[in-house]
């Protein structure tokens, strides 16, 4: 079975979800058992398998099906590689398109799948977005360089928006990331209310997602959704939480006018266990902020604290934390424990 005809099937199984464990097992995990060794070199990946296209393309006589197998026991990269771009731009562009057409939707090795991504991501024929964005569906192996291939084609917005609910892991990452470089209006409800899904992953693209979604403008709207509120919440809590994987408070310039219109909105919202723990991890994040944040000076720290604390404190958030809030569903008991120690002392 070709990988495509494979995440084609799971697919219909589950139409409007992720597949589950990314479409694993796939069906030549046999043939992949053994790991191929990448160079230690970095700037010398993806050689040999432009090697390897650059004998195919000089044989005008050599047909695609004879790459299905070419490819196992060398080094593949999964993400855009300048070696095999060169290859794809060396040869004629009918044919580069034709090969990485036909391995894509027919090879049931994954790494000439891959090489066939490549060849189509060189360049931008509209005919292959159906394509590109169902092999995406197998997201973690081939969703960057589908993501890459999207982005640069028309229509590949409107396929990269109806690829992005159906990914999870990095595989949501990469289409994320190329959701929010092309931006667009259609893209953007979609940004403000799901793109964050609770993965550790998140933080990797949560700068990305605040920029290209405008939140600073969405939430400072007199009437933002609860989906919108509920998000933003999200998104300051990765945030809060992000060193080392990317933005933080201290990196996002409008942090204190979005803290300020979060905790405006959360006031008049019903209680729940998702928004108490976010309201009260970014409380945590206020009560222990360094002093020096770039747009959040100490006395805003103080204030914003005073009014989640607030929320925190009511009798219907409380009585709903006691009645439903379960110390292992999002953080380790200890977390909880804490901030209920620093609510008591601060109250």
């Amino acid at each position: 079975m070709s990988l495509y005809d494979h995440s084609m099937r799971l697919h219909q199984l589950h139409p409007d979800a992720p597949l589950p464990n990314d479409g694993k097992p796939y069906p030549d995990r046999v043939a992949h058992r053994r790991w191929v060794k990448g160079p230690d070199d970095r700037r010398r990946q993806g050689v040999a398998a432009a090697a390897i296209l650059d004998a195919f393309f000089t044989r005008p006589d050599a047909t695609p099906d004879e790459l299905t197998w070419a490819f196992h026991d060398v080094d593949v990269p999964i993400h855009r590689n300048d070696h095999i771009t060169a290859a794809a731009l060396r040869a004629d562009r009918e044919r580069v398109q034709e090969t990485g057409r036909w391995l894509v939707r027919h090879s049931p090795d994954q790494c000439s799948t891959v090489i066939g991504l490549a060849l189509l991501a060189a360049d931008w024929d509209e005919q292959d977005v159906d394509l590109l964005q169902h092999i995406g569906l197998l997201s973690n192996t081939f969703g960057p360089l589908a993501a890459h291939a999207l982005k640069r084609r028309e229509g590949g917005g409107e396929a990269l928006r109806w690829l992005a609910p159906r990914t999870a892991g990095w595989g949501r990452v990469y289409v994320v990331e190329a959701l929010c470089e092309i931006g667009g209006r259609r893209a953007r409800p979609w940004l403000l209310r799901h793109a964050l899904d609770g993965d550790c992953l998140n933080g990797y693209y949560v700068g990305a997602v605040a920029r290209a979604a405008d939140v600073h403008e969405a939430i400072t709207a007199s009437d933002p959704d609860d989906e919108l509120i509920d998000h933003t919440g999200r998104l300051l809590k990765v945030m809060a939480g992000n060193s080392g994987m990317g933005m933080t408070w201290d990196g996002y310039p409008p942090i204190r006018r979005v803290l300020d219109a979060h905790v405006t909105h959360l006031a008049h919202q019903q209680p729940t266990r998702h928004r108490y723990v976010t309201a009260a991890y970014i409380a945590d994040r206020l009560l222990k902020a360094d002093p020096d944040l770039p747009n959040l000076p100490p006395e805003h720290q103080g204030r914003l604290l005073d009014r989640y604390l607030t929320i925190l404190r009511r009798d219907d958030w409380s009585s709903m934390a006691r009645a439903s809030l379960d110390p292992a569903d999002e953080f380790p008991a200890w977390f909880l424990e804490n901030i209920a120690a620093r609510l008591q002392l601060l109250s």
